[in-house]
């Protein structure tokens, strides 16, 4: 995950300050230079990071903040708000024509960026706001583009057009505007192609696309892997054909993240949504005070709450609230919690998101080491014993004996071991939600078991 080795170096620098009862100004000074290398590593931009560092020092080594009673605290309270600002503070939403005016929106950035899959993740996303887009395939050079958002199109419940054959995209894109018209499409979703590197060619391209259709949004795509020269290519095609926000694709890999903590102050424009996986559904809103408090470790509970939210219905919470009133809980319930919890990215995810757990791992640890820990691998044999289960017996657990174990172990292709111990651990679990009910209001809402 992005960030990791980031956020373990601050969060050491913050332990040093927070053990100091009193700080100098020799000991903040010292804690930048640390909180620059770190910076430097994770590949963000030198005169951001030369800016960054001053803005911090001048707010940090104040007689207010030295001779505070938490001094330590105040200072990751400063980096914390000077991280925001490096971002652009504010979150940056996508704006929209009014009325029945179709919104076109460009998507351009170099092969391989992910463009052609963040067009499709952006309708769906848009599709949520009660948006009805129209993908359009004007990637004219790569042979698998136009078929790729034809699927993609389809699987997020988006039109599509495109002419396969077609070599001029202006064609396309003129006959793409009567078919959005004919559609009642209002948001014209515009897939263009890229090349390995910026060249004339590729900018005169975009440039004769906006200068035949009234392109309202111009997106950029940009690697997140590919670190400082992400934002390199972000201001090529911002002073060459002007862009109105990014898109950070990828940052669920081994992204150092400069890119995030440097494309809003090199090129003056916001990143408007990240990409957190290659599913179709993994494009999230880009919130700057969210991301700043997730780099440095406080976590972000804000957006693990809203996935929870989008991934569990009213009824299913309901459902689920009354059968823990009444104390009750089995496998049923249990891999109902496990399928919920991949919906929402994982172990890994989930807890990157929770305040302090970067403080709880082992010297040298990080989170993906946790995560390990925990093994994902061994939660898909836990989900694999519950699945060879009849449903009988994951309703009624007191149903396993010894041969009904064994037939399960077998259809799991695991152990019988393995199959005594989760049913062990599951009836601990069933003696905890059995007091739950005394701890749930009137009121009380479901959370998920893990």
């Amino acid at each position: 995950m992005a960030f990791e080795s980031l956020t373990d170096k601050l969060q050491n620098v913050f332990k040093g300050l927070k053990s100091k009862g009193r700080l100098t100004e020799a000991d903040v000074r010292i804690a930048l230079r640390e909180v620059k290398m770190a910076l430097l590593e994770a590949d963000v931009n030198f005169k951001v990071v030369k800016q960054f560092v001053k803005s911090v020092e001048e707010r940090a080594v104040g007689s207010d903040v030295m001779n505070g009673l938490n001094p330590g605290q105040m200072v990751i309270k400063i980096v914390n708000e000077e991280m925001t600002a490096l971002m652009g503070s504010e979150t940056t939403e996508l704006s929209f024509l009014p009325g029945q005016a179709k919104t076109v929106i460009m998507m351009c950035g170099l092969q391989g960026s992910g463009k052609t899959t963040s067009a499709a993740k952006l309708a769906l996303a848009l599709s949520k706001k009660g948006k009805k887009s129209l993908l359009v395939a004007c990637d004219v050079y790569r042979p698998a583009a136009f078929e790729q958002l034809k699927v993609n199109a389809e699987k997020v419940g988006a039109d599509f057009y495109g002419i396969e054959g077609e070599k001029d995209p202006l064609k396309i894109v003129r006959s793409a505007m009567d078919a959005a018209a004919a559609n009642s499409d209002n948001i014209v979703i515009i897939d263009t192609a890229g090349r390995l590197q910026i060249d004339e060619v590729l900018m005169e391209e975009l440039a004769n696309i906006k200068a035949t259709v009234d392109v309202h949004q111009t997106l950029l795509v940009v690697d997140a892997m590919t670190g400082q020269e992400a934002v390199n290519v972000a201001s090529a095609f911002n002073d060459r054909i002007g862009i109105d926000g990014v898109v950070l694709s990828k940052m669920d890999g081994d992204a150092r993240g400069g890119a995030a903590l440097s494309v809003k102050a090199v090129t003056g424009k916001p990143v408007l949504f990240v990409g957190m996986g290659e599913k179709l559904t993994d494009l999230d809103q880009f919130y700057p005070d969210r991301m700043a408090s997730r780099i440095l470790g406080m976590g972000d509970v804000l957006s693990l709450i809203e996935k929870a939210g989008q991934q569990i219905d009213a009824d299913t919470e309901k459902e689920m609230t009354a059968k823990l009133k009444k104390g009750k809980f089995d496998f049923e319930d249990y891999l109902m919690s496990m399928n919920q919890m991949k919906k929402m990215g994982g172990i890994s995810s989930i807890m990157s998101m929770l305040p302090g757990m970067g403080g709880m791992l082992p010297k040298g640890a990080n989170m993906s080491d946790l995560a390990d820990q925990i093994d994902e691998k061994k939660l898909a044999r836990t989900e694999a014993i519950i699945l060879s289960m009849t449903k009988k017996e994951r309703q009624d657990p007191d149903l396993l004996n010894p041969s009904r174990k064994h037939r399960i172990a077998k259809g799991a292709g695991v152990d019988i071991a393995e199959v005594n111990r989760l049913v062990k651990q599951f009836k601990e679990t069933q003696k905890m939600m059995k007091r739950l009910p005394g701890m749930m209001g009137k009121r009380g809402r479901f959370k998920l078991p893990f």
